[in-house]
């Protein structure tokens, strides 16, 4: 009876030993596998439906996560690149969003406007960086008619977006009426060089012109009142 009791403590002790280094072995496999895929890291994907050209709103993005060997760099991991932007392709809930699926939404304004790019190059110059809103003009220079000529060919034109390249300005996003976008076209490819200067648009504001006015008034009343003054000498040496 002992020496079958003493087999079953000697087993137990062994089973347990044999189930310690099974668990030590298994954490060791585990960690190794966490250390080859790394931490896990949220991306976003559709929350639900979304329309291609639909603009994108948080609501429309929900979080998931995939380990860090597994993230590319075309996941999405930041909200804000969301801003303005839409899907070029429809999207149902679950679906991974990445960053050759979006694309900026269409700032033009009016219908029958489109938007024209103007990237800086040999050819196309600008005088200073620009802003999205701001208005150029510009002048082209060409020789189609076989003698050099340097013009103004559009002016007041309103800037949609600019473009960076490295964080510095690179050119911008023009929107010009429809019937202009061949024209403009037909220039970038065949014209010697672009300007594009930005538009001086502003006025003078109404006090500097009430001001003007008033001075204009005041020279008027002098001249007047010289001339009662004059007038009213002649008549004393009458």
């Amino acid at each position: 009876m002992l020496e079958s009791k003493r087999k079953a403590i000697i087993f137990l002790l062994i089973a347990i030993a044999l189930a310690v280094i099974s668990g030590f072995l298994v954490l060791q496999k585990v960690q190794a596998l966490n250390t080859d895929l790394g931490t896990e890291v949220t991306i976003y994907v559709a929350n639900g439906d979304i329309s291609s050209r639909q603009i994108i709103t948080p609501d429309d993005v929900t979080t998931d996560e995939v380990p860090n060997s597994y993230l590319r760099d075309e996941h999405v991991t930041d909200i804000d690149d969301f801003v303005n932007k839409v899907s070029v392709v429809p999207l149902s809930e679950g679906d991974v969003i990445t960053k050759n699926m979006l694309k900026e939404a269409s700032s033009v304004t009016e219908a029958e406007n489109r938007i024209i790019s103007l990237i800086q190059s040999e050819k196309v110059f600008f005088d200073e960086a620009l802003t999205a809103l701001d208005r150029v003009d510009i002048l082209v220079s060409h020789s189609f008619d076989e003698e050099p000529v340097t013009e103004v060919f559009m002016e007041d034109v309103k800037v949609a977006r600019v473009a960076q390249s490295e964080g510095e300005f690179s050119g911008v996003q023009v929107e010009v009426p429809y019937d202009m976008v061949p024209q403009l076209i037909h220039m970038q490819n065949y014209a010697d060089s672009f300007r594009i200067v930005k538009a001086n648009v502003g006025q003078l504001p109404p006090a500097d012109q009430n001001s003007g006015e008033s001075s204009e008034d005041e020279d008027s009343n002098g001249d007047q009142n010289q001339s009662n003054e004059n007038e009213e000498g002649n008549n004393n040496d009458e």
